[in-house]
């Protein structure tokens, strides 16, 4: 198989790539998606407040009893299993919640689902106001070099970073550091180019709150003399997030770029039922991609209503590594390379014809 060499890339928002996105006619493109009959895609889009309601009630009252359970058995090896739980609910766990009340399509009442984004923003140290509209980005301009905030994987692989992210340190830094940015009134660039004006003073305002609620927590701790009030707010963040980064990295990892099919830069990962529960269904994130209107409960039927139409999904977590880490490595070698998988007989063909696609070798 022959490859060429990896192109040194701009991955900031606000750099050349960017404006070469926009004159290739990637940035906010229109986008392959599998035909879906207009009554089936009608019952697909149906939210319920049922399902989330029974999963976030669940993930809170864990949250509650675990957290519950830390305290009173602190000063004891007992104190572990319990942060351990509640680590990975508040750490991982959360993104998931984030990720769906963000969308507004988890919760069939609206208020239901602006309660649980702002508890996970705060849980996660993401501005909701920046987040809100970087993963619209991340959706409109899906894996495009200069236009996509969310790239979590760059090439060649920065694999220190990637390590690192499993215990959240160099993340939670940079959150801190963001968080006290904004609270001091200050926007970058990057932000100021995807935030509509008129939301730049929230996007000041709500780190504010939460430095008042990290102050409290300190004093809490100093009174107390002991870190258990940060073992329940904020250290949960670094020591529970590896669940996050676990099944984050499988969502686009080692896949194509600048390429305008979710077929293409999207993974579908079959997934245990705790995970999925963790996770919220956004193993199916092909599905998502293409459709980012079906909540997450309906994403199982639309996979069996699309599959059809995709590349078989990944059957586990650990086949999903056994797939990118050969590709980053040969991508550190400054090999240009990406996955791309097979199609079944009956799916269309891969939406690659198109003159502004990067060059790159397959990798089986």
């Amino acid at each position: 198989m022959t490859t060429t060499s990896l192109p040194k890339r701009d991955y900031s928002i606000v750099g050349p790539e960017s404006q070469r996105a926009v004159e290739r006619g990637l940035a906010a493109a229109e986008w392959y998606h599998t035909e879906v009959p207009r009554a089936t895609m009608k019952e697909l889009m149906q939210r319920s407040d049922g399902p989330p309601l029974r999963d976030n009630l669940l993930w809170l009252g864990l949250l509650l009893a675990t957290g519950i359970g830390g305290i009173v058995f602190w000063g004891t090896w007992w104190c572990v299993p319990f942060f351990i739980v509640y680590g990975v609910l508040y750490g991982s766990a959360s993104d998931s919640r984030w990720h769906e009340c963000g969308h507004g399509t988890a919760f069939k009442t609206p208020w239901m689902n602006r309660v649980i984004y702002q508890i996970a923003c705060f849980m996660l140290i993401r501005n909701p106001v920046t987040w809100k509209w970087s993963h619209a980005r991340h959706h409109s301009d899906t894996i495009i070099v200069g236009r996509d905030v969310e790239i979590a994987v760059m090439r060649p692989p920065v694999l220190f970073r990637v390590v690192m992210a499993f215990i959240g340190i160099l993340d939670a830094w940079d959150s801190l550091g963001t968080m006290v940015r904004n609270a001091s009134g200050n926007l970058s660039d990057a932000e100021k180019s995807f935030i509509p004006k008129g939301d730049w003073p929230k996007a000041i305002f709500v780190p504010r709150v939460w430095i008042a609620i990290y102050a409290a927590t300190a004093v809490t701790a100093v009174a107390t003399q002991s870190i258990l009030p940060f073992m329940l707010i904020g250290l949960p963040r670094l020591y529970g997030c590896w669940h996050m980064v676990l099944v984050g990295l499988l969502q686009h990892g080692g896949l194509a770029e600048d390429v305008t099919d979710h077929r293409l830069n999207t993974r579908t990962v079959l997934m245990n039922p705790i995970s999925r529960f963790l996770y919220l269904d956004m193993n199916y994130h092909v599905e998502h991609h293409m459709f980012p209107v079906v909540p997450y409960y309906a994403l199982e039927r639309l996979h069996e209503t699309i599959k059809h139409d995709l590349p078989p999904p990944t059957p586990s977590i650990l086949a999903g590594y056994r797939e990118m880490v050969p590709i980053w490595l040969r991508q550190l070698k400054g090999e240009n390379v990406f996955l791309k998988k097979q199609l079944p007989p009956t799916a269309r063909p891969y939406r690659e014809d198109l003159d502004f696609a990067v060059p790159m070798a397959g990798a089986e």
